[in-house]
């Protein structure tokens, strides 16, 4: 067991299951403290109940304000080394059957959020002199998704901002990245496939590897980003996908 990470505190955000709890025991068997964020208060703890040095925090992403009071209120989260942008909304429809009313709400939790979360949490790493910020995206933030227009482009604005942040940090100690999953076994994956199982067999079919990915594949890639071994790695972008893009 590494541990690398021995007196560092991670926050990963939608840490109360799938690939943020893989995440959250990995980052803990390297020693960090582990903030496990969730709107999900009781699947924050049970996380966090079952790795050493967790601590659950709930926070509604989908809400700016309620974000601001918790970093106001919470001197934990501002002593933060890695943060990990880890959760995300979806709807699955096509573009043009999609209610305008309903875009904001995946704008302000997967882009905005981590934005918000970003400005209060670099400048205290930038004291310190080192941090890892890693951005979980979709592989259909890099070459699109039917169905997923809005979840793509709320994303995809991940990718930008984290080049942006690696540019304007590299020289306090501070490395940005992105990891980009694609058909993944999650809890937002089985939501989805419910009712298209036929659309699900066809996704797989086209997938190199001919299966889905699990969340602790993922959780390895970002566990890497987090670590003191890729202290030289910055601005890029990472899918976990099977091969199913290759670029």
């Amino acid at each position: 067991m590494q541990t690398d990470l021995a007196g560092k505190v991670a926050l990963v955000t939608g840490g109360g299951a799938g690939i943020g709890a893989e995440l959250s025991r990995r980052l803990s068997q390297r020693g960090a403290t582990v903030l496990v964020l969730d709107r999900d208060l009781s699947a924050a703890k049970s996380v966090a109940n079952a790795i050493d040095r967790g601590t659950a925090v709930q926070m509604d992403l989908a809400d700016s304000a309620s974000i601001a009071l918790a970093l106001a209120d919470n001197a934990a989260l501002r002593e933060v080394d890695i943060l990990v942008n880890n959760a995300g909304l979806t709807r699955v429809e096509r573009f043009v059957d999609s209610d305008p009313s309903a875009w904001d709400t995946l704008w302000q939790v997967n882009l905005r959020a981590p934005m918000q979360l970003c400005r209060a949490i670099i400048p205290e790493m930038t004291k310190r002199g080192w941090g890892r910020v890693v951005f979980v995206a979709t592989d259909s933030a890099r070459a699109g998704g039917g169905g997923e227009g809005i979840y793509s482009a709320t994303k995809a604005g991940l990718l930008g901002f984290s080049k942006t942040l690696a540019r304007e940090t590299a020289r306090d100690g501070i490395t940005s990245n992105v990891v980009c999953p694609g058909l993944i076994d999650t809890a937002m994956l089985q939501s989805v496939a419910e009712n298209n199982a036929a659309l699900m067999n066809k996704l797989i079919g086209a997938i190199p590897m001919r299966r889905m990915g699990s969340a602790d594949e993922v959780a390895a890639a970002i566990e890497f980003l987090c670590s003191a071994d890729s202290g030289y790695v910055t601005g890029q972008t990472f899918s976990v996908n099977g091969g199913i893009t290759m670029m």
